[in-house]
């Protein structure tokens, strides 16, 4: 009730979803912040706003949930092996970087189910799922369409790398104003990223000469591996590069760029078992309840992500 409470800003949706009465989710609430003794929530604004310590427990509360989901999981499909295959669709980056070990995780938990993974463009994703070739896809920039719908997954914040020889490697900390006419590599300009990175720049007042674009993350990281180079890209992509050395991460306060991902599915019948239960291990909760909670709008899940943002707590499964 807390939760849901913190997502919807409001008793009476949050009742609503609960099917409770306004009046017993306010006791609810009211009992809670007895026992741990403290406000939790500040109802004297509109929307109702969390204190910092119900952000503190919402952070926390949410780690035991997700906890308690995968627990339940394990205890549901206990003697109920699932087989068969589950077809994923994602863009490339995501896909490299999130896919390896989610598929890991799901296969010890369901040896028999056969995880197959396409990679593509953000569009070509979106087909893959409309056309049924998918039972999920995993895309940046999500948005329902006439076909589809999504869930809000997380928000991917992005960094500013470059090769261990280039002479910003070299420093801690730098500046937007320090990129004023450097050569960079970046996302090729018809994507949604590059022009939200554009923007970011230009509203700094800061000009850079873009030498190589790429239309993914991936070959964005081996040129600016092969060619020395700078750039900005998603730091989950460059994990492995900044372990190994071969990339550095230059912290630069200013860059507050953030990429959503979110996970879609046809709008029409049910997912099947285990493709809902894979869906439910990358989300961290039931996927299920998430559709019925978003109603196929895909509104809900733009509040909740800017809900997320305001409160400062991550969705990241």
């Amino acid at each position: 009730m807390f939760c849901t409470i913190a997502e919807r800003r409001s008793f009476s949706q949050a009742a609503a979803v609960h099917q409770l009465t306004q009046s017993a989710a306010s006791q609810a609430i009211q009992h809670l912040e007895e026992s741990v003794g403290v406000q939790l929530i500040d109802r004297s604004k509109r929307p109702l706003v969390l204190t910092p310590a119900g952000k503190v427990y919402l952070s926390g509360l949410r780690g035991i949930l997700r906890n308690y989901d995968r627990l339940q999981r394990e205890v549901r499909t206990t003697g109920e092996r699932l087989s068969g295959q589950i077809k994923v669709g994602t863009i490339v980056s995501v896909g490299l970087s999130y896919m390896p070990e989610a598929s890991e995780a799901f296969a010890k938990l369901h040896p028999e189910v056969d995880v197959r993974t396409e990679f593509g463009a953000n569009d070509r994703v979106f087909e893959l799922v409309s056309e049924g070739a998918a039972d999920l896809g995993l895309v940046s920039y999500p948005k329902s369409t006439k076909h589809l719908q999504f869930i809000l997954w997380q928000r991917e914040p992005m960094r500013l790398v470059c090769s261990a020889e280039h002479a910003l490697a070299k420093q801690n900390e730098v500046s937007l104003r320090q990129l004023q006419f450097l050569d960079m590599i970046g996302f090729d300009r018809e994507l949604k990223l590059r022009r939200e990175i554009d923007q970011c720049l230009a509203r700094a007042g800061i000009s850079v000469n873009v030498k190589m674009e790429f239309d993914n993350a991936d070959s964005m990281i081996r040129a600016i591996q092969a060619n020395r180079g700078i750039g900005i890209v998603p730091e989950a992509a460059v994990r492995r590069e900044t372990a190994n050395g071969s990339l550095r991460v230059v912290a630069c306060r200013e860059l507050r760029i953030t990429r959503p991902l979110g996970i879609i599915f046809r709008r029409s019948g049910r997912l099947n078992r285990a493709a809902s239960e894979f869906g439910s291990l990358l989300l961290g909760r039931p996927i299920e309840a998430d559709k019925r909670m978003k109603g196929g709008s895909g509104k809900i899940a733009v509040e909740g992500e800017s809900i997320e943002s305001q409160l400062g707590t991550s969705i990241v499964a």
